[in-house]
């Protein structure tokens, strides 16, 4: 029955290249009992001490008064369109810890995050690039050892991530173009910038011939004011980048394999070296608006390099404990967004988007239990809807390896997927929830309501779909659980209010809290125990209006975040766990009936204790060839791991 099943669901197949899904753990299982948590940056357990209630504290009760009617708001944000807006930027150098292993094995914990956004927002962009992009190099299908799909080797780069070279095959695109024929996902993908005398165009060539309508762009050089700092040029200067990519362009135009010339990103700098005004000084606009699909930008709103360098004068490692306050509170999202308000006019003027490009809560890796904590989703959910109120169209969260402290999701060490399953950031609920703020009408328009006389601690923002009010976000940013900070905020809209209103909250013990995070009553569980789908029952909470008054009174913790839904009738209120998911159906064992000792099982994934970390990411230290991307080529073979540990999804696939 086993055989003749697979053989069905193999004939059933029409796509070039079939796939090969696999997860780590199934469903309901959890990780082996006495196992010890490695001290990798992404499961690392620090949590920080909160912050005091700050003094004076806000105000406990306030009023919004909020117009029904778009028309009568001044200053609202464009309507919103085209799926998530955060999406999220994907280090080129740890694809296979997150896409899968090449492009019959697609990792299931990361398809199921995506189909909860796309269930909410309708799509997912996501950029695979960063500095690993600029050293990239395709080589031939079979050429890397075992057969795999990516590979490493030094870069000469003196940057402080030391950033590895990243060697690749055309299977690459497949893999990308697979998860697009599942779910709806846009990529985008970056042309190597490290020699700009002999352009290596393969990257343009095979994404535009292998992913067709699913390849949004091309970024044209990542955060080109650090080429110099970086040792990538010996001069450089805005003009400078402006004349390599009108080379680009003339290059790309003689080039029949890339049929699209007017697809390019730029100038993706990262606002510190140089900003964005002194580009579009050079006459960068109007010289490729026709050329380009969107503008660009990159930026971390603090650094955390020393921390891997080990600092030093003028260059002092920060404490994360020190800085904590500044985290959470409004200021920071506003003074983020500030910075680019001219850019984006003159991104509306063109008539292009305005993304940006990649971003965290801090470079080199973010900081210790402050990038990792329920604080930094408050965070992360301010900053994305401020920056979607200054018009930016896209914000692509960055996702590194498992030396990071920032990620929205990890995938367990190498010698721990047969035990473990993936471990989900805070961030990533920051990007859930504003798949449901904006939704899918592709008319959504917000505002920083700036009330409660503009407290930084408590801001609100109201939300507009096809002209009317129908959300409004709450935050408080205060810690503390006695419930004395807690927010009464009274919503007063003159032009009526229904009867009833519901709300979704975002929740954790406290605003340093690691774990326990909870949208709507509901999770994505534990480090690693996480499979992409969210668990627990969705509790949506029903809140009276006084329809005479025309008020509602909504209670916000402290800390905590409200999204208020005016229209009781709203798809989002519904939805939890996504319809569409992608599971293990295929193994022989639906619970634990085996018991492996912990320490063995560590060691019996094919890789010895000298070469394990070689595929942790881009941080220090981690520049050398990994273990990525082993092509299976055997049915068998594939059949007998999932007989033995019951992780897999078999599905057959063309090889190559």
């Amino acid at each position: 029955m086993f055989w003749s099943s697979l053989l069905l669901l193999s004939s059933s197949l029409t796509a070039a290249r079939a796939v090969t899904v696999y997860g780590q753990i199934p469903l309901a299982q959890t990780a082996t009992a006495g196992y010890s948590k490695p001290t990798l940056k992404a499961y690392d357990p620090i949590e920080l001490i909160p912050p005091p209630i700050p003094q004076p504290p806000p105000a406990p009760a306030y009023t919004l008064n909020l117009e029904r009617n778009a028309a009568a708001v001044p200053g609202l944000s464009m309507p919103h369109v085209g799926g998530s807006f955060w999406g999220f930027s994907i280090e080129m150098s740890v694809i296979s810890q997150v896409l899968g292993k090449n492009s019959s094995f697609l990792a299931v914990p990361f398809l199921n995050l995506m189909a909860n956004l796309q269930e909410r927002s309708g799509g997912v962009v996501i950029r695979i690039g960063g500095n690993t992009q600029e050293f990239a190099t395709q080589v031939p299908e079979g050429s890397l050892e075992f057969g795999h799909t990516f590979a490493k080797t030094d870069s000469g780069s003196n940057q402080t991530t030391q950033t590895p070279a990243v060697l690749y095959t055309p299977d690459m695109f497949y893999m990308a173009n697979n998860i697009s024929s599942m779910l709806n996902v846009k990529w985008f993908f970056g042309i190597p910038f490290n020699d700009s005398v002999n352009w290596r165009l393969t990257i343009a060539e095979q994404a535009q011939n292998i992913l067709g309508d699913n390849l949004l762009g091309l970024q044209a050089g990542n955060e080109p004011d650090f080429y110099l700092k970086f040792g990538r040029r010996t001069t450089y200067s805005p003009q400078m980048y402006t004349d390599e990519v009108a080379d680009l362009i003339r290059v790309m135009d003689e080039n029949p394999n890339i049929p699209n010339k007017h697809m390019l990103i730029g100038p993706s700098v990262s606002s510190i070296e140089w900003i964005p005004e002194q580009v579009w000084e050079t006459g960068y606009i109007e010289r490729f608006k026709d050329r380009l699909y969107c503008l660009s930008v990159e930026h971390y709103p603090m650094n955390n390099c020393a921390a891997l360098t080990g600092g030093g004068p003028g260059n002092p490692i920060i404490n994360p404990q020190d800085i904590v306050d500044t985290y959470f509170k409004h200021d920071l999202p506003m003074s983020l967004m500030d910075q680019y308000r001219e850019s984006t006019r003159l991104a509306q003027l063109a008539q292009k988007p305005f993304i940006m490009f990649e971003t965290n809560t801090a470079s080199c890796g973010g900081f210790p239990g402050l990038s990792d904590s329920y604080g930094a989703a408050l965070w992360a959910l301010d900053y994305g809807l401020q920056l979607a109120y200054g018009n930016f169209t896209h914000a692509l969260l960055h996702v590194g390896g498992q030396d990071t402290y920032y990620n929205p999701f990890t995938s367990p060490p190498t010698n721990q997927s047969s035990f473990n399953a993936w471990s989900v950031g805070a961030v990533y609920y920051s990007a859930l929830i504003i798949s449901e703020v904006f939704g899918k009408t592709n008319t959504s328009q917000i505002v920083d309501i700036r009330g409660n006389f503009g407290n930084t601690y408590t801001p609100q923002y109201a939300i507009y779909e096809r002209g009317v009010l129908s959300k409004v976000a709450l935050f408080n940013y205060v810690n503390d659980r006695s419930g004395a900070s807690d927010s009464l905020v009274t919503l007063n809209i003159p032009g009526g209010v229904p009867a009833s209103v519901r709300v979704k909250y975002l929740l954790a013990p406290m605003i340093t809290s690691r774990s326990n995070i909870t949208w709507a009553g509901q999770t994505f569980g534990p480090q690693f125990t996480v499979d992409g789908r969210i668990r627990g029952d969705l509790n949506v909470t029903t809140i009276s209006c006084n329809t005479a008054a025309n008020t509602c009174i909504i209670p916000v913790p402290a800390p905590g975040f409200a999204l208020v839904f005016l229209d009781s009738s709203a798809e989002a209120l519904s939805l939890g766990q996504a319809t569409e998911t992608f599971s293990t159906s295929a193994f022989t064992q639906k619970h634990n009936t085996v018991t492996y000792e912990p320490a063995t099982v560590s060691l019996s994934n094919g890789r010895s204790g000298s070469d394990r970390d070689k595929n942790l990411g881009t941080s220090y230290g981690y520049k050398e060839s990994g273990d990525v991307a082993l092509r299976v080529p055997l049915l068998s073979f594939t059949l007998s791991l999932a007989i033995l540990s019951g992780l897999w999804i078999v599905r057959a696939r063309a090889l190559l």
